[in-house]
C-alpha cells in the first residue's frame, strides 16, 4: 500500500519500516546470561549455595523444567526500546568483585545492545556467594549411612 504525499506524489514505506519487532524477556535474559558467564571471575549464575546449584542443574535436565541454564540468575524487563536487567552471580574467591561486576556490566550491555538494538538502561548485579577453592560444585555427601 502506498501513501499519498503532499503535492500528489506517492511514497511507500521502506521495507524495513513495515511492521514491528518485539523481543521477549527470555531472549534478552539468555543473551545477558551468556555474556555474564564469559567474564573471568564469574563462577556461576543464580543462587549461591552449592546445593541450590545442584538442584538447579537437575531441574534443567527435566523436560519442561524451570528456566534454562543460560538464563538462570537473570531477570529482564523489556520495553519497546529499552531494557533493564537484574543479575545474580557467584564469583570465584580472590577476584575483585568490583572489577568483575564492572566487566559483567560492560559485556552484558554490549551484547544486548548489539544483538537486540535495545538501550540497556541499567544492569543491577547481586553477588550472592563466593566460590572457595576447596568447595565442590556437587551435592555434599550425607553423613548418614
Amino acid at each position: 500500500m502506498t501513501e499519498s504525499a503532499p503535492g500528489g506524489g506517492s511514497t511507500a514505506k521502506p521495507p524495513a519500516d513495515r511492521g514491528r519487532t518485539s523481543i521477549a524477556d527470555g531472549v534478552v535474559e539468555k543473551i545477558a546470561g551468556l555474556a555474564a558467564r564469559e567474564v573471568v571471575g564469574v563462577h556461576a549464575m543464580g543462587s549461591g549455595s552449592g546445593l541450590s546449584r545442584t538442584f538447579g542443574a537437575v531441574r534443567d535436565r527435566v523436560p519442561g523444567g524451570a528456566k534454562s541454564t543460560v538464563s538462570r540468575g537473570v531477570k529482564a524487563e523489556v520495553g519497546e526500546v529499552q531494557t533493564a536487567l537484574d543479575l545474580e552471580i557467584v564469583v570465584d574467591y580472590g577476584v575483585s568483585i568490583r572489577d568483575v561486576a564492572r566487566a559483567v556490566r560492560e559485556n552484558v550491555v554490549s551484547a544486548v545492545e548489539r544483538m537486540t538494538g535495545l538501550e540497556v538502561v541499567e544492569v543491577n548485579i547481586a553477588v550472592s556467594d563466593v566460590k572457595l577453592p576447596d568447595e565442590d560444585d556437587e551435592e555434599p555427601e550425607s553423613r548418614l549411612q
